[in-house]
């Protein structure tokens, strides 16, 4: 398998876990259900992968420790601070143009760091899949009331733009010193699940309240889960540049805005047509 068909495989299970949690925002589930569903699924899935695998799950100290700064600091608060600067922005789609524009950055560190490649070509694809993205989402009527505007929502968004891109860095690093995929999904995984099931308890959220509707999207849920975090791997380990597999993943969104006008009758326009079409013509121009 060649990096191009492992990003498209987590582009496909990207697009399908966000309409589902599209889905769990209709259907009013609390936010501390889907994110410990995207962490506690996997790893029972990761789990027998490794016992499928015959994967040997020891890890140095050192790398242990990698392993939990990745988890707690980049993953786990990464999400956290997104979903704030989501909330306190002005509008939604400033928050998500700003952190998603990691991917110009783990881009270029990857040259730096890992002498990886990155031509001219590519990163003009690169630049045209970030504008086309915000084009995207950037919605005027996502505009939230100005009293819960707080300008915090900048920074915030800065940090999470750097929490996702050292996810990346730092996961190709793991795997550049000889950590398996399975076992840095396993570790990542059952650190971040006990800190959201520390949330859920702090919220007095408890998982018997799901009705059985909820329970199968609760698991459909890890489930693409599973198939986005493990292309994403295959796909920094084997890419030229780490960037290219973050710029595909990126550009899952115009495909997550088609299925949300489909499914769920949110806003399409011609804005968002021509940014979906410029997202397509930046993938073309990426994978040539």
């Amino acid at each position: 398998m060649n990096w191009i068909s492992a990003g498209f495989l987590m582009f496909g299970c990207s697009v399908a876990q966000y309409l589902l949690i599209r889905r769990s925002i209709v259907l009013k589930i609390p936010s501390q259900f889907t994110n410990f569903a995207m962490f506690i699924v996997p790893l029972v899935l990761y789990i027998g992968m490794a016992v499928s695998t015959q994967t040997d799950l020891s890890v140095s100290w050192y790398e242990f420790f990698i392993l939990v700064i990745l988890a707690v600091f980049f993953s786990y608060m990464g999400n956290a601070i997104s979903l704030k600067s989501i909330e306190y922005a002005p509008n939604p789609g400033y928050s998500l143009v700003i952190s998603k524009s990691y991917v110009v950055f783990t881009s270029i560190a990857s040259i730096f760091l890992f002498n990886s490649s990155l031509t001219i070509r590519s990163a003009l694809a690169i630049i045209l899949l970030v504008v086309c993205s915000a084009i995207i989402s950037i919605n005027k009527k996502g505009t939230v009331s100005p009293s819960h505007v707080r300008p915090i929502w900048l920074p915030l968004s800065i940090g999470a733009f750097f929490c996702w891109g050292m996810l990346a860095l730092f996961s190709k690093y793991l795997l550049d010193i000889g950590v398996p995929i399975i076992s840095r999904l396993v570790y990542v995984a059952a650190i971040v699940s006990v800190l959201n099931y520390a949330d859920m308890k702090k919220e007095n959220v408890s998982i018997t309240r799901l009705s059985k509707e909820n329970i199968v999207l609760f698991v459909a849920i890890g489930i693409l889960c599973v198939g986005v975090n493990y292309y994403m791997q295959l796909g920094y380990a084997i890419a030229p540049n780490v960037g290219y597999v973050n710029a595909v993943n990126a550009a899952s969104i115009a495909f997550v805005s088609i299925g949300a006008s489909v499914f769920f009758h949110d806003e399409w326009n011609m804005r968002k047509f021509i940014g979906v079409i410029g997202v397509i013509a930046g993938l073309i121009l990426l994978v040539l």
